[in-house]
């Protein structure tokens, strides 16, 4: 009798919270669906506002929206529906909570870059994916690559001598020239010119809408998306069949313990190509611009960089520069974070809400994206005194927390963020030492889309100094 007893008020217990549990998630879901969604517009059918937000100023569009909706509203852009956050505690907040929001991006460029990049995951999948791209663009990895940058920096430098030049397209080709070197190694060369006709045509459609009909900028995209595929696959099969023991990005990936399928390397491979270029190349071309307009600040960087070459002469140290030059370089560190924080070449980054999500008494819907705004929060006077004034002396000090993200936060902030500040330091080395420049055309304009950049690329005359 006792036993049974105990069983009856253990199973009278069970019921009794499982009821209450119940009761609880009723409630719960109850109250999350008749929580209001975040004001805003949701623009046209279907383009929604892609149009507005990718063809002005990012500064007029995202301001214009937060006078009217406050720091939080909802929108739709390239077929998604979204929510957009302005400030720096709820920026923190979705790029923290890897378990609620999951890196993503439009279908179109989930499509193009393919779906097994390292940007579309979390979990065991994203944890090793990350750990292989940290052990080739980590410090420790990367200052072995340090003269092989310079030199395509030097060879760059002097093909732009003495001729007018499209700054922009010039450092597209520079940094494509240091993506493919990290990936591929010394092969590099070899594939250089196939690759990048294949993702020249690629990048074309990455902002497009997923229309995939004949002569559409997508299909052709597409098109060459499966030729990059293609040209892996073939790189990858002729290292099998060399057996060679290879340090660069897609040796760590063909390695049996990361465990990745040739799938999973492609893309990953496209995925890295594309988070290397063309936001790498957008800040050279601001650098060269900021530098062009400030010549106090051209001054104390060349100055800088001269002291560099002094300190080798009259030690007698080997000449070219290493991995302990790019830690001197102080001041044109400065320089390089001020251009992230005023041109904010990612004025945002995409993640989904992987459950409805309750933030400030709003609905943040299953599925949304949700777009934290760099470049607002750099540009807020709340975050940095005069902030449209460029300053690289104000990261003398740090900034305040969550308010500087050039390169993310979080468990998916950008693993190359190293890479891409060493290539810009050795370029500004030769560039401010050897050279001087005169900017051509239209000084003041802005063009978007999708990367705010200076009119027309940044026309400038390259000349070598005496």
């Amino acid at each position: 009798m006792e036993l049974l007893s105990t069983m009856f008020t253990l199973f009278a217990s069970f019921l009794f919270i499982l009821v209450l549990f119940k009761t609880l998630i009723k409630h719960f879901v109850s109250k999350r669906q008749h929580l209001p969604l975040p004001p805003g517009s949701m623009g046209y059918p279907y383009i929604g506002e892609t149009f507005q937000m990718y063809s002005q100023d990012p500064n007029v569009f995202f301001a214009t929206k937060i006078k009217r909706y406050g720091s939080m509203f909802k929108s739709h852009i390239l077929g998604c529906p979204c929510v957009m956050i302005s400030s720096p505690e709820a920026a923190k907040f979705v790029l923290n909570k890897a378990n609620l929001f999951k890196p993503t991006f439009p279908a179109s460029k989930e499509r193009m870059l393919g779906k097994q990049a390292i940007f579309f995951h979390q979990g065991e999948y994203h944890a090793n994916l990350r750990r292989l791209v940290l052990r080739t663009f980590m410090p420790e990895a990367i200052k072995n690559i340090v003269p092989a940058i310079e030199s395509i920096a030097q060879d760059c430098l002097k093909s732009w001598e003495g001729r007018e030049i499209t700054t922009f397209l010039e450092m597209k080709t520079f940094t494509f020239n240091v993506a493919l070197l990290s990936i591929f190694g010394k092969e590099e060369v070899l594939y250089r010119e196939e690759l990048k006709m294949c993702y020249y045509t690629l990048e074309q459609g990455y902002n497009s809408m997923p229309i995939n009909l004949p002569g559409t900028l997508f299909q052709k995209a597409m098109k060459a998306r499966k030729e990059l595929a293609q040209i892996v696959a073939h790189i990858i099969s002729k290292r099998r069949q060399g057996k060679q023991d290879y340090k660069d990005l897609l040796g760590s990936f063909m390695e049996e313990k990361a465990g990745l399928t040739d799938e999973q390397i492609a893309d990953n491979v496209i995925g890295v190509i594309f988070a290397a270029r063309d936001t790498t190349a957008s800040v050279l071309t601001w650098i060269v611009k900021y530098l062009g307009e400030n010549p106090s600040v051209l001054q104390a960087v060349t100055e800088e960089q001269e002291s560099i070459l002094k300190s080798k002469d009259e030690s007698g140290e080997e000449k070219g520069l290493n991995w302990e030059d790019a830690k001197k370089m102080q001041i044109t560190s400065r320089v390089i974070q001020e251009t992230l924080r005023v041109a904010s070449i990612l004025s945002f980054t995409f993640r989904e809400a992987v459950e409805d999500v309750e933030y400030q008494g709003h609905l943040i819907p299953k599925g949304w994206k949700v777009l934290p705004l760099f470049r607002n929060i750099h540009h807020s006077p709340d975050n940095f005194k005069e902030p449209e004034k460029f300053d690289p002396s104000r990261f003398e000090a740090a900034p305040k927390p969550n308010t500087f993200m050039p390169f993310g936060s979080g468990i998916h902030a950008c693993p190359g963020n190293e890479l891409a500040k060493l290539e810009m330091l050795v370029l500004l080395h030769y560039l401010t030492t050897k050279y001087r420049w005169s900017m051509e055309g239209a000084k003041n304009g802005i063009q978007y889309g999708p990367f705010a950049l200076p009119q027309n690329g940044l026309p400038i005359t390259l000349y070598p100094k005496k």
